[in-house]
């Protein structure tokens, strides 16, 4: 099934004003029943998405209210995350929200829990399969020191709620999201063009999975046909490893302006996945991501990139 195929569903998709699921949504509400979930603090991001066809139900994950979304979904999408650093509010959010948004949405065909390939515990090189080490990967930084951890809490309740409730359920761990609309490589461009210097881990390079938002769109309904009980745990990445160095130099060439990087221990290391289980259950990506990071340039600052 692809996302061509996928129409006249209804589709529930939180952390809708979010930069992977607003575009997400859009693209499905043309052929779709689609209700985005969010707290809509943002005025502006709810008329956009209304504009585009899509139903905007506020929720507070936090609270665990979440009764305004419909129970008769088809498909429910699961973006939402909570990043404030208070871990009382994080951990009640992506946890505790999470299961009262499985149990509300438990007739649902299929559940799709968004997760990170942060939840993998540093480990220098290492190809991380699905099996890897977990541990806090992002407390390093001072503004996420709760995001691992409750990321890693959010997959367990994941997987109990599959099973609680019979619902089919994939953990997709995503890498590094970009396109037209930014990502961490469109951020490390902002920092090369205003003469900033970007943070790269002291042990050298450090390689991700970035994936373009056509991938991301086209890869959901084959992540949802792979749902099950217990549930399917994959990693969700670019099929290309690539290090921040690599792509930062690529957009410096792209621009014409300096690359330059400061080595530090202060930053998240390196997490190259092992896509063999991705390749298995929903294939390969298909955008190189110099393709897309030079549509992601050109569609951010036309004016440095011919």
């Amino acid at each position: 099934m692809t996302s061509n195929e996928w129409s006249a569903r209804k589709i529930v998709i939180t952390g809708v004003t979010g930069q992977v699921a607003r575009p997400l949504a859009i693209s499905l509400a043309r052929d779709n029943e689609v209700y985005g979930a969010a707290r809509f603090t943002d005025g502006a991001a709810r008329q956009a998405l209304e504009a585009a066809g899509v139903h905007c139900v506020p929720v507070d994950l936090a609270a665990g209210d979440v009764s305004g979304l419909p129970v008769d979904a088809d498909y429910v999408l699961h973006f939402a995350v909570s990043k404030t650093n208070n871990w009382e509010v994080d951990l009640a959010a992506n946890s505790g929200g999470l299961a009262y948004l499985m149990e509300h949405q438990r007739e649902a065909a299929g559940f799709l829990h968004c997760s990170t390939t942060g939840v993998y515990k540093p480990d220098g090189h290492r190809d991380f399969a699905e099996d890897g080490p977990l541990g806090d990967n992002h407390g390093v930084w001072p503004f996420l020191r709760t995001y691992s951890i409750s990321k890693i809490a959010a997959e367990a309740t994941a997987r109990w709620a599959a099973e609680r409730f019979a619902l089919p359920t994939t953990i997709a761990r995503l890498s590094v999201p970009y396109g037209d609309g930014g990502g961490w490589p469109a951020i490390h461009l902002h920092m090369m063009l205003s003469g900033h210097a970007v943070p790269v881990h002291v042990d050298a390079p450090s390689v991700y999975h970035p994936i373009h938002q056509d991938d991301i769109l086209s890869m959901v309904p084959r992540l949802l046909a792979v749902a099950s009980v217990p549930a399917t745990t994959v990693n969700w990445g670019g099929s290309e490893g690539v290090s921040i160095e690599e792509w930062c130099a690529y957009l410096a060439e792209l621009t014409g302006i300096e690359a330059r990087f400061e080595p530090t221990a202060q930053t998240i290391d390196s997490v190259q996945i092992d896509t063999t289980r991705m390749h298995e259950l929903v294939g390969p990506t298909t955008v190189p991501w110099r393709d897309g990071m030079k549509r992601m340039a050109k569609a951010l600052h036309p004016d440095k990139v011919g």
